[in-house]
């Protein structure tokens, strides 16, 4: 199970509450662009209509720009292939509480495309503060430790 694409942002500015694997409904050209790593998930949401879950602004460029078709756009927006049990739980939890949810991760099992997808709340200033000074303590401890 290797990382195909990382949201490298989201574990910085959300505070990961419950996380849920999902598949995404994709053309074939797409699979093939994915598995070479040409996939950006920079800015990427994921959103409920009605009662299916759809992946938005998750860029995909093309594997090969002669194969594509003329009229392809790389950030259409895709369908997350969730149980209805999940969809109604990120309903219900995008409504009451205010939380969104993220992509974390995009990954390969099985030859089967899966998207790590979270439900998340936006991190405060301070907390992101927090953050940052967490991992350079972290950072200067290791130091210490490789050369002490």
């Amino acid at each position: 199970m290797s990382d195909l694409a990382v949201n490298r942002r989201a574990t910085f500015d959300y505070e990961i509450i419950e996380t849920y694997e999902a598949g995404i409904a994709l053309q074939g050209f797409e699979v093939k662009a994915v598995k070479a790593g040409r996939m950006n998930l920079a800015g990427t949401f994921a959103i409920i209509r009605g009662d299916e879950a759809w992946l938005v602004n998750a860029s995909i460029s093309p594997y090969q720009s002669g194969n594509t078709p003329e009229k392809y756009d790389p950030t259409r927006p895709r369908r997350l292939l969730l149980h209805k049990k999940e969809i109604k739980e990120l309903i219900g939890a995008t409504a009451e509480k205010g939380l969104t949810i993220v992509p974390l991760k995009v990954y390969a099992v099985r030859n089967r495309i899966k998207i790590a997808i979270a439900l998340a709340r936006h991190k405060k200033k301070a907390d992101k503060r927090e953050t940052i000074k967490r991992r350079e303590s972290d950072r200067e401890i290791q130091r210490t430790l490789k050369w002490g």
